[in-house]
């Protein structure tokens, strides 16, 4: 094996109403489709700036096969996030690779050095997170399999990274820099660049939508 370094990815298949479901309960199905597919975008240009490092892209449904070039793609398998999570980290471990980096795909501040530093940080850590200010975490990293940071956990809770880290004390720990996931409205308000997306008029009417909504 030629790089001992594998990057996950997490992307779900992008289909209007399908994507950023909780975003769409303020700005619509369609603001939502085009927020996520640039965020997609963002994250594999950020991917294609890495080196020595194999990209594995895991797909919500189904495999897409005119979407990042040159990576292997799988599918998701488990019941929940923590499943799903499991399962890819198992399988990298069980290809033979020894530092595994999970990131979702909703990332507007996402870049390559920051998930260079997650493999980095594994020289003289056990395990990595990459904190999310909704108090989550948007990367994960690991030298091996450590099933307790999948398993009972509360996802999309705001205590989610609190918790996996009080029951991880005996392990060496290091977290990157916080970063914004794009879940809500006001996740949104913070990139003024992706809310361009959807104000332009010929778009989609976003002024009359947020109106509506009492934002």
């Amino acid at each position: 094996m030629e790089n001992k370094n594998l990057l996950i990815v997490f992307v779900k298949n992008i289909r209007l109403g399908k994507v950023k479901t909780r975003l769409a309960q303020t700005i619509g199905d369609e603001n939502a489709f085009l927020i996520y597919k640039e965020l997609v975008k963002i994250t594999e240009k950020a991917t294609q700036q890495l080196q020595n490092c194999t990209i594995q892209i895991y797909f919500s449904d189904v495999v897409e096969e005119n979407q990042w070039d040159n990576c292997e793609k799988f599918v998701q398998q488990g019941n929940d996030l923590g499943e799903k999570m499991q399962d890819a980290f198992h399988r990298g471990f069980a290809m033979g690779y020894q530092k595994i980096i999970l990131i979702g795909s909703d990332l507007p501040a996402i870049s390559a050095p920051i998930i260079q530093q997650g493999f980095d940080a594994l020289n003289s850590n056990d395990i990595v997170f990459g904190p999310a200010e909704d108090g989550g975490y948007y990367l994960v990293s690991m030298k091996k399999l450590h099933p307790t940071v999948f398993q009972n956990k509360p996802w999309s809770n705001e205590e989610l990274l609190s918790l996996t880290l009080k029951e991880l004390s005996d392990y060496k720990l290091q977290l990157l820099p916080f970063l914004n996931d794009i879940d809500v409205y006001e996740d949104l308000k913070k990139h003024p660049s992706l809310l361009q997306l959807i104000e332009n008029p010929e778009t989609l009417n976003f002024k009359l939508q947020t109106s509506n909504n009492k934002i």
